[in-house]
This record gives C-alpha cells, sequence and structure tokens, in this order.
C-alpha cells in the first residue's frame, strides 16, 4: 500500500474528510513519526507496533569484490516491531494473491 492509497482509503471511510483533508492528516502524521525518530524517541502504537531508532556500531566489513578492509562507520537505524495483535491477524489471514518476488 503506497501513501496515496491510504490517502484515498482515508477518504473513502470518512465521508466528512475531503481528499486534500485526508492528504494532509497523512502528512501530518507521518511528519510526526518522522520527527520524532530524528531525535530518538520511541512512538508506540497500542495494537500495531513500535518504531525505535537502533544504533549500529562502528565496526570493519570486507569489500567482497577484492576483500579489502572497509571501515563502516556507526549509524542509527529505525527499527519497527509489530504488536501481538498485527503479528496474530497477519498470521492468521489467508493470503488471497502470492506475494510478490523479492526487489519488485
Amino acid at each position: 500500500m503506497t501513501r496515496s492509497e491510504i490517502v484515498e482509503e482515508l477518504a473513502s471511510r470518512f465521508g466528512q474528510l475531503t481528499h486534500q483533508d485526508a492528504e494532509f492528516a497523512v502528512k501530518a502524521i507521518l511528519d510526526a513519526m518522522n520527527d520524532a525518530l530524528v531525535q530518538g524517541q520511541r512512538i508506540e502504537i497500542r495494537g500495531f507496533g513500535s518504531f525505535s531508532v537502533n544504533h549500529h556500531a562502528p565496526r570493519m566489513g570486507r569489500n567482497p569484490r577484492n576483500g579489502e578492509s572497509v571501515a563502516i562507520p556507526q549509524r542509527r537505524v529505525p527499527h519497527f516491531k509489530p504488536g501481538k495483535a498485527l503479528r496474530e491477524a497477519v498470521d492468521s489471514a489467508t493470503p488471497e494473491q502470492p506475494a510478490p518476488a523479492p526487489g519488485r
């Protein structure tokens, strides 16, 4: 599901919202989540899951082509952990169509 599909779904579920209002609401929510993660805060949505920031320490890696050592700097990456209700809903649902091939 894409951002525009979320906007369409929101606008269709709530008739009092115009398409523009739904788009503004989705943008505001995503911006607030983005800002919180950038500041290192944790986001928890009960029944859905939690978003947090994981810290990856600096390390030495290897270039697979020539085996040369490469310094990999530390970085912070967003992480999502699904809630129990979401995990159970996904597990119990019967897929209507096969999942797309990786990379597509």
